[in-house]
């Protein structure tokens, strides 16, 4: 069977023409995260073959010297870049937040079915290691009813640069003037007692096989996990869990402080209101303002407004809650400002 020339002539060609060539964006950071991160990744590889999106889990602190080593081309965190560590890149970041989350007071007891409820006091004193059985009275007398066994309390925190740890820490340090004192707040901190665990994953890990262990990890890996986590008292004296709607609460006062020109970074830990939850977090991507290779600016601009619109519908099933839509703007604002060789990517790259 001979072939036709004219579909010979097209097959040669389709060989003689380039491949289009597959933009790749790394990324690395924040745990926090990483359950929606690599959710998006996923679902916008789906739509999205011309780009290769790839973030790998290692911790805030990594997060923050990839990024600021360029080895990456973006970062995660949930801890915000110091004023030093900004200038020291010439200032040459961004933080872009993406969704809200809670940081939860998560335990192993067995034989105890009840949810457990604790006040920042008794935090701050398991964590300082001066309590140290689960039926402390620091303990029970927040838990009426419930019977408390003599089980040894076995700390676990994060052993590696943590934006977990950041805001579990700077939540201690607001309710603690022994721990603002004696530990203070930061990614890596001096822990007084505890085990050490590898990112949210391995915190959680370690709790699960730790009869009597108490960790804090983001709320989307202690309910994939199906671990125990407690309400925790606010500001207001309201015992509150950490659903959605009072990690929303918590934000709520903290933003109303914020303005068009706001970097973003901005602590929702111990907020005022009586349905805010505590330990609520929000967790950014660090992107640079300018960008040497216009072709990956783009492809990057156009992954996180699609994250920060179309993404963010998968938050709330996933344990996070979403950005308050009042943000919108500003971040739209950040974004048209990043530019590759001397010109601005967004026309290009918003759809």
């Amino acid at each position: 069977m001979t072939r036709s020339p004219l579909l010979a002539l097209a097959g040669l060609l389709a060989l003689a023409a380039p491949a289009a060539a597959q933009v790749k964006l790394n990324g690395a950071g924040a745990t926090f995260p990483n359950i929606i991160y690599q959710d998006w990744i996923l679902s916008y590889n789906k739509t999205h073959t011309e780009v290769q999106l790839n973030y790998q889990s290692i911790g805030s602190g990594g997060g923050i010297r990839q990024f600021s080593e360029g080895t990456v081309d973006f970062g995660g965190s949930d801890a915000p870049m110091s004023d030093s560590a900004i200038a020291a890149i010439q200032s040459n970041v961004l933080h872009i937040p993406t969704v809200l989350g809670a940081i939860v007071v998560t335990y192993d007891l067995p034989g105890v079915t009840q949810g457990l409820k604790f006040t920042p006091e008794a935090i701050a004193d398991i964590f300082l290691g001066k309590i140290t059985k689960w039926n402390d009275a620091r303990l029970a007398s927040a838990n009426a009813g419930v019977s408390l066994p003599a089980t040894d309390v076995v700390v676990v925190h994060r052993s590696d640069g943590s934006g977990t740890s950041f805001g579990f820490t700077d939540y201690l340090s607001k309710v603690s003037p022994e721990w603002a004192q004696k530990v203070g707040k930061g990614t890596s901190v001096n822990w007084p007692v505890g085990l050490g665990g590898k990112g949210n994953e391995g915190v959680a890990a370690t709790v699960n096989q730790t009869p009597g262990g108490i960790g804090y990890v983001e709320l989307g890996y202690a309910t994939s996990n199906k671990m125990a986590f407690g309400d925790v008292k606010n500001s207001a004296g309201k015992f509150v869990s950490p659903t959605l709607e009072a990690v929303t609460a918590a934000a709520a006062g903290a933003l109303e402080k914020l303005g068009p020109t706001t970097d973003f970074r901005v602590s929702l830990t111990n907020p005022d209101g009586a349905g805010a939850y505590p330990i609520a977090t929000m967790t950014w991507l660090l992107l640079h303002k300018t960008y040497p290779d216009a072709a990956k600016a783009k492809a990057l601009v156009q992954f996180v407004w699609w994250a920060e619109t179309e993404g963010q519908a998968r938050a709330a099933s996933l344990g996070y809650a979403p950005l308050p839509k009042q943000l919108r703007p500003w971040i739209e604002a950040r974004l048209k400002s990043i530019t590759a060789d001397g010109k601005a990517v967004w026309a290009t790259a918003a759809r």
